[in-house]
């Protein structure tokens, strides 16, 4: 009888400590997606910014203006991981662009506003780069727990999902033609 009972605590335990560790890996997760989350809305948030700097010196970019605010929109509209990351690839090709505009006009490159725009979009990239390379650390860290013996057998009972990485895009994957 106490055989079945140490083995029963000792079960116990063993779901207990699986359960907390899933429980924290987790929130990490939801942590470092919350950082990438705040970096991707202050890139969102210099967008019109930028706009307006440039649409001063070449207003007759308005088809530009107008793709860099559609993707700015669409991008604060998306949901999961997966619409988040696609739609930001799209903001961060239409910034592209709007950039490679700007360096035709000179005086818009002196200008104090739009060097501090350019500091300020290089200073959040470094940021997403960061908070985007811990969160797949965390959600790689989840996944591989998911799928572990004997940690798969709580992970089933509990119902715990993959989660999905902040991966880049085709587009992004490519090289960038000078």
């Amino acid at each position: 009888m106490n055989i079945v009972v140490i083995v029963f605590a000792g079960l116990t335990l063993w779901v207990v400590i699986t359960y907390n560790g899933f429980i924290t890996l987790g929130k990490r997760a939801e942590e470092a997606w919350s950082d990438i989350d705040v970096a991707l809305k202050k890139r969102w948030d210099l967008v019109p910014n930028l706009v307006a700097a440039v649409k001063a010196y070449a207003s007759h970019e308005k088809t530009l203006f107008s793709d860099v605010t559609k993707a700015r929109t669409q991008a604060m509209g998306a949901g999961s991981v997966h619409e988040k990351d696609v739609a930001d690839g799209k903001v961060k090709d239409a910034i592209g662009k709007l950039i490679a505009v700007a360096e035709n006009y000179p005086e818009l490159r002196a200008s104090e506003n739009f060097r501090t725009l350019q500091t300020e979009l290089t200073e959040i990239e470094d940021t997403i780069a960061s908070a985007r390379k811990y969160y797949n650390g965390t959600v790689r860290n989840l996944n591989i727990k998911i799928h572990s013996i004997p940690d798969m057998v709580v992970a089933g009972l509990l119902g715990i999902k993959d989660r999905e990485f902040f991966e880049v895009d085709e587009e992004e994957r490519n090289p960038v033609g000078v």
